[in-house]
């Protein structure tokens, strides 16, 4: 058997083209011939990946034992190339895993698709596996991820749940800030042996220290990645519970593949997954579109407030608990909003200030790249991504909005907002 490099897009878009006239014509074996003929003429060694379940049916209709077919070096196992899947080393994790007999499974406060996708996957396996595994979340889970049947897995901290029995092993999924996990984590250190965080944000410079031991790779773009090579690792079989879990929490941390941090993992991982979650779609649904008319009647009245400076390079819009109250709506549902703002073309950063209490914030930030924001929310004890991050601010909203616009428009080499709002 012959191995190949990886191809240009122009030789993959030849190679397919190939593999449709076997699939259309009669005469199989001339064109599987000239198939092998041209893919030896391209390489000598490199990274490949064999066929999918689903590709290899294509060729199923072929008489492989043919001496036809042996001649001209065509085998069942075939390889096709493509883009190399970049393996996270979670060796060690495994290790850890593998050595425990109970594991207790959870993420940050307020969790989303990431956090709560990788722990309900790695949940599904361990189970298939035979662990004696628990999962938590701090708080409530948003209703839109119902899907996942978390009412049926996890037990929610902040309510009515059984007591932590002493635990060999605590994972905490999508953050490095036992902050973001209490008051749930006091418990952790009382009843665990030992806690490790697993997660794809840089460490904060100016916050607690993770734990030895933790896995925290910012190459990946999604806790999710992170959670399928584990799966790997264990050597569980991926289903359509694992598969769905972790598909939900890459298709949310990347917006769809918007944020894959320049490496085709998140798709690879993805056409991995999609082996066994039939309907993407679905999932895509209802992560991304189940706008209710209140939450319709809510985003018209939150955008018609933006403010905007520095010629409209920067966007600040404030939300009050109120708003959601009185539109019938989750803390969740403001997370759309500053992804709509985003959308507008003249943008660079946009911050939301979405009250919690009286005289408490929590701050979103975003920018499109060309200046990075993680600096500003660490200023304010916070932390996430060079590009979204967040911080919990107290203090008076006009005093707080001043502080944030300032650092962002330095940033930008724009001037004051007395001189510069739109």
């Amino acid at each position: 058997m012959k191995f190949f490099t990886i191809l240009s897009l122009d030789s993959r878009k030849l190679l397919r083209q190939d593999f449709n006239q076997v699939y259309d014509t009669s005469d199989q074996s001339n064109k599987i011939n000239r198939i092998t003929a041209r893919v030896s003429d391209w390489s000598e060694g490199g990274p490949f990946h064999r066929l999918s379940t689903r590709s290899e049916k294509f060729f199923s209709h072929i008489d492989h034992n043919s001496e036809e077919n042996a001649e001209n070096g065509y085998q069942r196992e075939a390889f096709i190339l493509t883009p190399r899947l970049n393996n996270l080393n979670v060796d060690s994790l495994v290790r850890k895993i593998q050595s425990v007999k109970s594991v207790v499974l959870t993420t940050h406060k307020q969790c989303d698709g990431d956090g709560l996708g990788a722990m309900l996957g790695l949940f599904h396996a361990l189970r298939k596996s035979g662990q004696k595994v628990r999962v938590l979340a701090v708080d409530k889970v948003p209703t839109k991820y119902a899907f996942l049947e978390p009412d049926r897995y996890l037990e929610v901290y902040a309510d009515n749940h059984l007591p932590l029995d002493k635990t060999e092993l605590a994972l905490i999924f999508d953050t490095n800030d036992r902050r973001l996990v209490e008051p749930l984590y006091k418990e952790l250190e009382a009843k665990c042996k030992e806690i490790l965080f697993v997660d794809h944000h840089p460490v904060l410079n100016k916050g607690p220290e993770p734990t030895p031991g933790s896995f925290i790779d910012t190459r990946a773009a999604s806790s999710g990645e992170i959670s399928y090579f584990i799966v790997k690792g264990l050597g569980v079989r991926l289903d359509e519970k694992i598969a769905r879990c972790l598909y939900t929490s890459i298709a949310f941390d990347t917006q769809l593949f918007r944020y894959v941090k320049s490496s085709p993992t998140s798709h690879l991982i993805c056409a991995d997954l999609l082996e066994y979650e039939r309907n993407p779609e679905e999932i895509h649904q209802y992560l991304f579109s189940t706008h209710s008319v209140g939450k319709v009647a809510f985003l018209s009245k939150m955008l018609a407030k933006i403010e905007f400076f520095g010629n409209a390079r920067l966007a600040v819009l404030k939300l009050a608990s109120q708003d959601l109250i009185d539109h019938d709506l989750e803390m969740d549902d403001s997370r759309d909003i500053i992804d709509m703002i985003m959308n507008i073309n003249s943008l660079q950063a946009a911050a939301l200030f979405r009250e919690e209490s009286s005289g408490v914030y929590k701050l979103s930030l975003r920018s499109k790249g060309k200046i990075e924001i993680l600096g500003v929310a660490e200023g304010f004890q916070g932390g996430g991504h060079l590009y979204a991050a967040g911080a919990l601010l107290m203090g008076q909203y006009e005093d707080l909005k001043i502080e944030v616009v300032d650092q962002i428009l330095h940033r930008l080499a724009l001037p004051a907002p007395s001189k510069s709002r739109s």
